[in-house]
């Protein structure tokens, strides 16, 4: 039996915070290590109980609020195996852009049914993401524009660059293995390739690596 998934909640929100850890706790292949009500003690908790995933707000107004927090959890070497997904009211919201910059695998809608909540635990940690691509377009175009910007991209051969835009327009890997008509070995040596070439933590960054370098512009 494979260990259980371990998620730490980040939420100032008591009851909405005492919802999720209920949720999660009735799940078996699920265990809640810890919960907190700002990101400053999200940060710290996470680095003494290093989560598998963590469910953190991306609205808190004390200490560090959910996009620093994001970022300090995603770029701290010690957590590595640590995926953040952020919990939001609103997805069109330009926050959630700011927090997949951060380094988010993606977000998740407040009022997600409990069998939602759990099965987006497992998909991230399970190194997929919570994205829809249509709703991600509409953030991004919205976004400050910068980041990686096209010289990024410079370096990928044509076939790296397909298969990033067809990642970026949303298809799964079994619809991208079909439309090139390759293995899924193969396609599975691309996208690790992707992952490498431009720094990404999972499927959520290279969509945002295939925007900010200008690969998914209008025409």
């Amino acid at each position: 039996m494979s260990a259980p998934v371990r998620v730490l909640v980040v939420d100032d929100q008591r009851l909405l915070r005492r919802s999720l850890v209920t949720i999660l706790d009735a799940a078996a292949d699920v265990e809640v290590v810890g919960e907190t009500d700002n990101g400053t003690s999200g940060v710290a908790v996470a680095r003494a109980v290093r989560p598998d995933v963590v469910l953190m707000d991306i609205r808190m107004p004390a200490g560090l609020d959910g996009i620093a927090a994001t970022e300090a959890i995603c770029s701290d070497p010690g957590l590595g195996g640590t995926r953040v997904c952020v919990l939001t009211v609103f997805e069109e919201d330009a926050y959630v852009f700011r927090a997949l910059q951060a380094g988010a695998s993606g977000y998740l809608l407040k009022d997600t049914p409990p069998e939602g909540v759990v099965q987006a635990v497992r998909a991230v940690h399970a190194g997929g993401s919570l994205l829809s691509p249509g709703v991600l377009a509409t953030v991004v175009a919205h976004a400050p524009s910068g980041g990686r910007g096209p010289t990024q991209l410079e370096g990928l051969t044509p076939r790296q660059t397909e298969v990033l835009r067809l990642v970026a327009s949303g298809l799964s890997n079994q619809e991208i293995e079909e439309r090139l008509n390759v293995s899924h070995s193969t396609l599975k040596t691309h996208m690790g390739a992707l992952l490498r070439r431009l720094g990404a933590r999972d499927r959520a960054q290279l969509v945002i690596a295939a925007y900010e370098g200008g690969l998914m512009g209008s025409g």
